[in-house]
């Protein structure tokens, strides 16, 4: 029998996976769902985590043209992506769980933050290039990468603005080459934390084969439903969601 329960999962990674597709911030929706479902803040984390990774084997697929453009060199930032992605879900494992509780709160209030300046920084950053030493410009990055490795092993939601700033910084200039790299890179953060989750037993498998299925369905019907709204108007209703929640959750929690 289908629950209310069911029908929240299945509606909030179906949502989750459309507005990924048009302006991104889906766990902003996602993460919460679960935690009003009653799921504790770790496996709410973890099953969120293993739920969406498969949609963001759809975006790949979507920039596989693109990727093709991408300098080869940068394919190297798979090395701190799963280094960085396999601490961090280790990190979420021995946090206690109070711990986690109060830091919650803060993590989905700063993903929010990132996701409301993601387009300024675009802007302000996506004509830069850099023309000083490459060599030191990459070695910088590639420990930038490990440091959002770590955020997305434990949390995840923000990345993607942390690596396109980094992108723009070290040269890159085409948004979908960019865009291309990102979704690369997630592959591997997300993908190798939702196999230590797995195995360390940490997902509510109910909650999250409901999502994937939802997120994918999302992204690939949802979207075009989701493109016929303004852009704009899909971005503040993610940022006024995700203050909701962030503002909901320090009370409850």
């Amino acid at each position: 029998m289908v629950s209310t329960e069911h029908i929240v999962a299945f509606a909030a990674a179906f949502v989750a996976g459309a507005v990924n597709a048009v302006a991104g911030g889906g766990t902003l929706l996602t993460f919460p769902a679960l935690i009003w479902l009653g799921l504790p803040t770790v496996t709410a984390s973890a099953t969120n985590t293993v739920a969406l990774w498969p949609g963001s084997l759809g975006a790949l697929w979507g920039y596989r043209s693109e990727l093709l453009a991408v300098n080869p060199r940068l394919f190297l930032l798979a090395i701190p992506s799963i280094v960085g992605g396999l601490a961090g879900a280790s990190l979420l494992r021995l946090t206690p769980l109070p711990v986690f509780d109060r830091l919650v709160p803060l993590l989905v209030l700063f993903a929010t933050v990132l996701f409301a300046v993601q387009e300024p920084i675009q802007r302000r950053l996506g004509g830069r290039h850099i023309q000083a030493d490459r060599r030191r410009w990459m070695a910088g990055v590639l420990c930038f990468q490990l440091a959002v490795g770590v955020y997305g092993g434990y949390f995840g939601a923000g990345i993607g603005i942390l690596m396109l700033a980094a992108f723009s910084i070290i040269g890159m200039t085409d948004i979908h080459e960019m865009n291309a790299l990102k979704a690369f890179l997630a592959i591997f953060v997300n993908g190798v934390a939702a196999s230590y989750f797995i195995a360390m037993g940490m997902v509510s498998w109910s909650e999250a084969l409901l999502m994937a299925i939802g997120a994918i369905a999302g992204g690939i019907g949802g979207a075009g439903v989701a493109r016929r709204v303004e852009r704009r108007t899909v971005r503040w209703s993610i940022i006024g969601i995700g203050v909701t929640m962030a503002l909901s959750l320090a009370l409850r929690l």
